[in-house]
Order: C-alpha cells, then sequence, then structure tokens
C-alpha cells in the first residue's frame, strides 16, 4: 500500500528480500513493482520513503524501520549512514559474504548467459576491519553540519574538517573523529594534525573560493608498519609546513617518509604534480611472497594487502604453470600479477596504458631478477592488435584484469585470434565480467569462478574466472 503524496510518497511494509547493485536491498510492492532501498539490509521489514520513481523500480529510503531483520548488527563506526563509505556495517559479515557470491554467480548467469561451471566458495577476509594500506583525507574551512546544527540558533564557531567528502556534496567534508578501515596510529595522526593545524592557525582549504594552505593528506603504509605521509598544499608556506612535519616527526616515529606536493588547480588529482620529498626515501618497499616492490606517492598497489596476496596467490593457481608457458597480461599496472606468476612460466608479456606504471613494472622486474618479463605501453586496444601478436610469441595463458568497465570488444576480439589455451579473468566488476564472458562462450568454457572479498563492509566483490578453450 502507498500513501501517495507527490513529495513524501511513502510505500508500507515492504518485505526486502536481497541485495542488489550498489549494496540496497531489494523489496516488491503489492503490485509487484521493485523497490530499491538504501540503508536497509535483506530481512527488514519497512516503510520507504520514494525518492525517485521509475516505470520499472522505486528508489528509496527508509522512513520507519518495521522489523528489524535478523541479519542486521550494530555498526562499529560513529559516523555509519553518513560518510558512505562503508555502507554494509549494519550487515552481518556472514550474509555480506552470502550477497557477495549471489551477485556473482547471478551475473554470470544472467548476463553471461552461461549455467555450467564450479563456483567455489567466496575468500572472505580474515580482517573486515582495519585493512586498507591506503586512506585519503581532504581539509575544508567549511565542514558537513549535522541537522541539529543547522537548526540551532547557536553560532558555530569549529568549522573545520579534516576528514571524507559527504556523498553527493563535494564541498562538504565530514570531520572524522575515528575510521575503522585503516589501522593505528592512522586515526591518530589525522587527529593529531587537525589539532595542530587548528591551534596553530593554519587555513583549511576552501573548497568554493579555492584558497587555504592545507589540501589533502594521504596516508600509506606496508606490511611492516611503516608509514608514508603525502600532503598536498594549496601553496607554499614554508615554516608552516616545516614546523608541521616537525611536529609529525617527533611525534610519530613510524613514519619512514614525508613528502608533499604544491597543488593550486581545481582538483585533487596527484597525477600531474611534482611530489617532493621533505624526510626519507619519498617510498615504501613492500614484499609479497618474496617479491619486492617500491611503492611511491602515486603508485598502484592493491589497497588491502593481505587479501591482494591471497587474489595472487589464486590466479597463479587458476593458471595451472607447468614452466613453458608465454603468458600475456592485460592490463598489467604496475606489474605485480605479472611478476607474480613469471617465476612459474617461460616468459610473460603485459601491456599496460600508464606509462608511469609500465616504468614500476620495469623497475620492479630487475629488483626481482625477472628477465623474462617484458612491458609494452598504450591503449590496449590500439597496442594488443594483429601485428602485435604477429610480432610476439602465441600465449599459452592470458591473464587479463581490466577496469571496472571491463574490456573493449577489439580486445576481446584480438583474445579470440590469439586463441590460448586457459584465460584466467580477475575483474572487480562481475557485470561487465559476465558481459566479456557472454562474447567469448561460444570459443570458451567457463570452468570455474572464485568471488574474493577485498573490501569487507562494502557491496564491492572480486571474482576469477578461469576459461578454457573448447
Amino acid at each position: 500500500m502507498a500513501k501517495n503524496k507527490r513529495k513524501n510518497q511513502i510505500l508500507e511494509n515492504i518485505t526486502l528480500v536481497s541485495a542488489g547493485a550498489k549494496g540496497v536491498a531489494v523489496g516488491r510492492t503489492e503490485e509487484g513493482k521493485t523497490v530499491l532501498v538504501s540503508g536497509a539490509v535483506p530481512g527488514d521489514v519497512v516503510n520507504a520513503r520514494v525518492k525517485k520513481s521509475k516505470s520499472k523500480y522505486f528508489e528509496a529510503e527508509i522512513a520507519d524501520l518495521v522489523e528489524a531483520s535478523p541479519f542486521r548488527v550494530l555498526p562499529r563506526c560513529i559516523h555509519f549512514g553518513v560518510c558512505g563509505g562503508c555502507k554494509w556495517q549494519n550487515l552481518s559479515y556472514e550474509k555480506q559474504l552470502e550477497f557477495k557470491q549471489d551477485e556473482v554467480v547471478n551475473n554470470i548467469l544472467r548476463i553471461g548467459g552461461v549455467d555450467q561451471f564450479e563456483t567455489q566458495p567466496i575468500l572472505g577476509a580474515e580482517k573486515q576491519y582495519y585493512y586498507r594500506n591506503k586512506m585519503e583525507f581532504s581539509f575544508s574551512d567549511a565542514r558537513w553540519l549535522t541537522l541539529d546544527e543547522v537548526n540551532s540558533d547557536a553560532e558555530i564557531h569549529d568549522k573545520n574538517a579534516l576528514g571524507f567528502h559527504i556523498p553527493g556534496m563535494w564541498s562538504k567534508i565530514l570531520d572524522l573523529k575515528e575510521c575503522h578501515l585503516q589501522e593505528d596510529p592512522s586515526n591518530a595522526l589525522r587527529l593529531a594534525v587537525k589539532q595542530y593545524a587548528v591551534e596553530n592557525n593554519l587555513d583549511f582549504f576552501d573548497v568554493r573560493n579555492q584558497e587555504g594552505f592545507l589540501r589533502t593528506m594521504m596516508l600509506r603504509q606496508n606490511s611492516k608498519g611503516e608509514w608514508m605521509v603525502l600532503f598536498q598544499l594549496f601553496r607554499e608556506e614554508k615554516e608552516n609546513r616545516e614546523k608541521l612535519f616537525a611536529f609529525l616527526l617527533e611525534n610519530f616515529p613510524q613514519i619512514r617518509t614525508l613528502l608533499f606536493a604544491i597543488n593550486p588547480k581545481g582538483n585533487d588529482s596527484i597525477y600531474d604534480l611534482e611530489v617532493q620529498t621533505y624526510f626519507g626515501e619519498g617510498y615504501l618497499m613492500e614484499e609479497m611472497d618474496g617479491l619486492k616492490f617500491k611503492i611511491g606517492p602515486k603508485s598502484f598497489f592493491q589497497t588491502n594487502y593481505a587479501q591482494a596476496l591471497e587474489l595472487y596467490r589464486k590466479t597463479l593457481e587458476f593458471a595451472d604453470l607447468k614452466g613453458h608457458e608465454v603468458v600475456y597480461d592485460l592490463y598489467t599496472g604496475t606489474g605485480t600479477i605479472a611478476q607474480y606468476v613469471a617465476r612459474n612460466a617461460k616468459q610473460v608479456i603485459g601491456i599496460e596504458s600508464v606509462q608511469e606504471a609500465i616504468n614500476a613494472a620495469e623497475e620492479h622486474a630487475l629488483l626481482n631478477g625477472l628477465d623474462n618479463c617484458t612491458f609494452y605501453c598504450g591503449d590496449m586496444k590500439e597496442v594488443f592488435t594483429e601485428e602485435f601478436l604477429s610480432q610476439h610469441p602465441k600465449a599459452d595463458v592470458l591473464i587479463t584484469d581490466p577496469p571496472r568497465d571491463g574490456m573493449h570488444q577489439k580486445v576481446v576480439e584480438q583474445i579470440l585470434k590469439l586463441a590460448p589455451e586457459r584465460i584466467v579473468y580477475v575483474s572487480c566488476n562481475s557485470a561487465t565480467q559476465a558481459r566479456d564472458i557472454a562474447l567469448m562462450k561460444e570459443h570458451y568454457d567457463v570452468v570455474k569462478i572464485l568471488p574474493v572479498d577485498m573490501f569487507p563492509q562494502t557491496h564491492h566483490v572480486e571474482n576469477i574466472a578461469l576459461l578454457l578453450r573448447k
């Protein structure tokens, strides 16, 4: 039943039975129309306030929680529901894994059009909190205000913030009191920086007017407990900067390297900025099963170290290398997977579009004494061509780990022409992975899949699929 008020339409007693895309809970009206409810969990019965009405579904939020799901748990973070970062903190971890696995399987079945394959149980994370090795925070002189603060007549003085952007409100920053994604001293360091900045009258960034001093702060760590701190400053204030840095180094001995970049641009992207090293070597070293990687301020490296290691191990297992194979690694990034499998292969050829990533891949191969890795830079659909294939040995095994959009159709076509015996498809978006599989299913059988949970407390899930040539 629905109370039909144009600006406040309420759908009453909606039972939510499953999880949908982006972590919403899914139910139906009495008339059979789908309702997607944000902030709810499967098993809840809710009165849902409609935010958008589409022809086939409603987008809604909880107006009243009529009956709580048995799968509900108490969120750990005081900022839950506001920062938007960990939308499934209110859902038991066992159910998170169940719904993630269901999503992957349903995408392969429905979008991929494949119904005969082995589904291995999702690989859950041992650490469901404090698993990220990289976090980025923004400074703001106009923090997000609570509804009580907005409605209050009291004058608000503490407007500075160091934290996350509020979803859908680019100019508002949530002032973080705590975050459970990165281990100590992440919280202590962030809070100390804010307190020092306030006490010493350092200007927090004004996003709307593009002015201020302190702009962003990135915290990065390796598995040895060594830390990198990187500040983006809108303008140079040498004395203030050096005093802040001295304060940090004195109070946080875990900091192995301290860096900064002056950024007067209209965005916070660091990739076109000159990063300067104030303390340390400017990078951290990471090790994965004997392989060494140099992690700089601009390096891409999986943010969940423990699960990334499991993902690479499973990728190698799916590749089933005997030592004589030629392996192609598409979307190789900094060559992490390429080098992980290289010790078990005759030759590995990696392709990636970002030159800095290729430079890092070549540096890492040299560092690890791997002389059987060759890397090429360029747009995948323009590099991975028939001419390229004619100039290189035929691949026995192909590994692909594309971005969320999946592979370009031309790339899929080239894979089919290359016709490797075995394809290991690693994906952070099982929907686009399934779409690509559908293009290959006439020539390849999907033998097995393995979902991997890289981001507990969120709806995101990775998937590894093994395809064998028919």
